[in-house]
């Protein structure tokens, strides 16, 4: 079984009081397991569906480009693109 392509972050703004990451995720590309350490929101630039992956299990969401949502601390998840194509967010905590 090959390993998962990884989705790409790039850290726009990391300062004292806010960080802000854009992530680009290629088709089937997933984020990797990680826990939020602050609350957050998204910015869906593209439209289309995730797979998240909990410790509880897999669920997904669609989203829609421009169409922003808000998540408290702590959320421990990895994102998948389950798109045909390239998926895209910036992420503020």
């Amino acid at each position: 079984m090959s390993a998962r392509p990884k989705a790409t972050p790039t850290i726009q703004i990391d300062n004292d009081h806010v960080i802000v990451t854009e992530w680009r995720f290629a088709p089937s590309a997933g984020s990797g397991w990680h826990w939020h350490e602050y609350d957050y929101i998204v910015v869906p630039l593209t439209t289309g569906k995730l797979v998240l992956e909990t410790k509880d299990g897999v669920g997904s969401a669609e989203l829609e480009a421009d169409c922003s949502y808000f998540r408290k601390v702590g959320v421990e998840h990895t994102v998948v693109n389950a798109n045909e194509h390239e998926f895209a967010f910036v992420e503020t905590e």
